[in-house]
């Protein structure tokens, strides 16, 4: 199967799980409920959930007993956009190239919907199956130390806290390895972890999340500059217009593209103790570099 053919079929899969996992629209109140829906089926590529699958198949496990915890990183995902949009964070009126969630349902509702879908996230992941050395208790502490006040929202603390100054590398990376790198690496951990994986492959696993997640977020850090809002879906500029510290202001362009190559190099060595089964992760990983270019 081609890559384009398997991220279609996996986000297929996913997008058919968060439907069931969801509650309806029309269930009370029914506010909340149309605005979870309509911030999770957005659009998007579904990457996380997407890398979960990915790491089980690579571990050799099976789709079906990681669709649970690919579900919930996708719903901790959208939980965290929600809350950047929002007019005390990042103040962004598009996402996917459609109207905010607090632009669409306002902002209390958009407040109660991020703590709704971060709330659904672990009533998803707790319906994971244990295995011989994972069970629901592993599963939900790595979750939740993601989410928590030491990694995606201590990341986004600092982020806030970066604004307007001029931040060094290694403060932009320590932004970078508590966001965007921890829920990326958490999605491979819980996709591993569904099919029994062993210490020194989710050690390896994790060094890869690491990389890419960091390359991922220097290639959206570039195209925040070189595209435009149809493109991105997302308002061009805008990390430029609130002098928000990302790799080009610190690094410039030319080091931030060899930045992410490196960092996508190092991802790739890192997954040698997998073998011929992570080509897929293999290539997903070079579909993230080359979405700049």
């Amino acid at each position: 199967m081609s890559l384009k053919a398997y991220l279609a079929a996996r986000a297929a899969e996913v997008n058919a799980a968060m439907d069931g996992f969801l509650p309806k629209v029309k269930e009370r109140p029914a506010t909340i409920h149309a605005a979870m829906r309509y911030a999770v089926f957005a659009g998007g590529k579904r990457l996380r959930p997407v890398l979960c699958l990915a790491a089980a198949e690579a571990c050799g496990g099976e789709v079906s007993d990681a669709l649970a915890p690919a579900c919930a990183l996708e719903l901790m995902h959208t939980y965290s956009l929600v809350h950047d949009d929002l007019p005390a964070m990042d103040d962004d009126d598009l996402r996917r190239g459609r109207p905010t969630c607090h632009k669409v349902y306002g902002e209390g509702m958009a407040v109660l919907c991020g703590d709704a879908l971060l709330t659904q996230a672990f009533i998803v992941l707790a319906k994971t199956r244990p295995c011989k050395r994972y069970g629901v208790r592993e599963y939900i502490a790595e979750l939740a130390e993601t989410g928590g006040s030491r990694k995606l929202i201590g990341g986004q603390v600092m982020d806030l806290e970066g604004e307007g100054k001029k931040l060094t590398k290694r403060e932009l990376v320590r932004i970078h390895e508590a966001k965007t790198a921890a829920l990326l690496t958490t999605s491979l951990r819980l996709g591993a972890m569904t099919a029994n994986v062993t210490p020194a492959k989710l050690e390896a696993l994790t060094k890869f999340g690491y990389n890419l997640g960091l390359a991922f977020q220097v290639i959206d850090d570039i195209l925040d500059v070189i595209q435009s809002t149809e493109v991105l879906g997302k308002t061009a500029g805008k990390d430029l217009a609130v002098e928000k510290a990302t790799y080009p202001s610190v690094l410039g362009l030319d080091a931030s593209r060899k930045e992410a190559a490196r960092l996508t190099a190092a991802a790739m060595t890192a997954l040698k103790p997998l073998g011929c089964k992570a080509s897929r992760l293999e290539e997903l990983a070079n579909y993230l570099l080359k979405r700049e270019y």
